[in-house]
C-alpha cells in the first residue's frame, strides 16, 4: 500500500491508524455470505492498491475534527465506490490483470465480474446510507458522472467535439468526480465550514484529471512490475489515452512527419500480437506527445495546488500541496 506524501511525523500518527481502521472495514464490507460473492469481492482488496481516495479522505479531514468516526466510514464509501469501477473497467477494457494479479473477468468472466462490482456499488451504497441524506446525494451524483464518463469515453466525441477537450472531460468523471468526493467527505465530516469544503472539492476534482494524465505517461513509459498492468493495454484495446489523442492531432493537422504518420497506422492496426504491441508501446513512449502529456499533467496537478493556496497555513494543506506534485512525479 503506498502511502501519502505527508511529510510530517504527526499526520503520519493521525493518519495512520485512521487507514488502518479503513482497512479492517473495507474487508468487513466486503464479506459475503455466499460463497461465490465472497471470493470474488474480496479479490481487489486482497491484491492491494494505493488507497489514495481513502487516504485523502483522511487527511482533508485533518483540516477539521479528523478523529470523528465519520470520516472512517466515509473512506470505506469512496474505497469500495472505486474497486466497483475497477471491475466494470477491466471487462470493458480486457485488462488481463489490476495490481499484478488476474483480472477477475479473466478468473470467473466477464458477467461474473460485472454482478460483482453492482454488488461493490450496493455496499458502497449500505454504508453511505448510514452517513445521512447529504451523502447519499452526493454519492448518487458522484455514480452519475462514473457512469457518464464510461459512457462518453465509449461512445468518443461528436464531429464538432474537439477529441481532447472531450476527453478530460471524460477523465473529470470517471477520475477527478470520485478523487473530489474523496476530498469533499474529508473535510465535511470533519466539521470544517462550507469555503474549505468547496475548495478541498475543487482540488480533487484537479487532482483526479492530473493523476489520469499521469496514469496515461506511465501505461507506456512503466512495466508490469511496476504498476501491476500490462504496458498498452489501452492501446490494444483502442481506449483513447492523451498521448494518442494529441498524436493524431499532429497527424490531421498536416504538421506531422512520416514516422509520426506511421506510429499512428500501426496504432491504428492490429495490436494482437505482445511482439506488435511491444513496438508501438516503445516508439510511442519515446515520442514528444508523451512529454507534453506529462507536462498537461503538471498544469492540472498546478490548478489542485492553486484551489487549496488560500487555506490556512498548516500541515494539512502543505501535505495536500506536496500530494499534488507526487501524483505527476510519478511519470516524470
Amino acid at each position: 500500500m503506498t502511502q501519502l506524501p505527508l511529510g510530517s511525523p504527526t499526520l503520519e500518527a493521525a493518519i495512520s491508524p485512521r487507514l488502518a481502521l479503513v482497512e479492517e472495514r473495507l474487508r468487513d464490507a466486503v464479506a459475503q455470505s455466499d460463497r461465490l460473492a465472497h471470493a470474488t469481492s474480496r479479490h481487489l482488496v486482497d491484491a492491494g492498491g494505493k488507497r489514495l481516495r481513502p487516504m485523502l479522505t483522511l487527511l482533508t479531514a485533518q483540516l477539521g475534527d479528523g478523529a470523528r468516526p465519520e470520516v472512517v466510514e466515509a473512506g470505506v464509501v469512496v474505497e469500495l465506490t472505486h474497486l466497483a469501477t475497477l471491475y466494470h473497467d477491466d471487462v470493458m477494457d480486457s485488462a488481463p490483470t489490476r495490481r499484478g494479479a488476474p483480472a477477475a473477468h479473466e478468473v470467473w468472466g466477464n458477467s461474473v465480474a460485472i454482478l460483482t462490482g453492482d454488488l461493490l456499488f450496493a455496499r458502497a451504497s449500505r454504508v453511505v446510507a448510514g452517513l445521512g441524506p447529504e451523502a447519499v446525494r452526493i454519492q448518487a451524483q458522484t455514480f452519475e458522472r462514473l457512469c457518464l464518463g464510461q459512457l462518453h469515453e465509449t461512445v468518443g466525441p461528436g464531429p464538432e467535439d474537439s477529441a481532447v477537450d472531450h476527453y478530460i472531460q471524460v477523465l473529470a468523471d470517471k477520475t477527478g468526480s470520485l478523487i473530489a468526493t474523496s476530498a469533499r467527505f474529508g473535510a465535511m465530516f470533519a466539521g470544517c465550514p462550507p469555503s474549505v469544503v468547496q475548495r478541498v472539492t475543487e482540488y480533487g476534482e484537479f487532482a483526479g484529471v492530473a493523476f489520469q494524465l499521469a496514469d496515461d505517461v506511465i501505461d507506456v513509459r512503466s512495466d508490469a512490475a511496476t504498476t501491476g498492468k500490462t504496458p498498452g493495454t489501452d492501446l490494444r484495446e483502442g481506449v483513447p489515452t492523451m498521448p494518442v489523442l494529441l498524436l493524431r492531432e499532429r497527424v490531421a493537422s498536416g504538421g506531422a512527419t512520416a514516422e509520426d504518420v506511421e506510429l499512428l497506422a500501426d496504432i491504428d492496426g492490429d495490436l494482437s500480437s505482445d511482439e506488435a504491441l511491444a513496438s508501438v508501446v516503445a516508439r510511442l513512449s519515446g515520442h514528444e506527445v508523451v512529454d507534453e502529456t506529462s507536462r498537461l499533467a503538471q498544469e492540472w496537478a498546478q490548478r489542485a495546488k492553486s484551489a487549496v493556496e488560500g487555506l490556512p497555513e498548516g500541515e494539512a494543506r502543505d501535505a495536500l500541496l506536496t500530494f499534488a506534485d507526487a501524483l505527476v512525479a510519478r511519470a516524470a
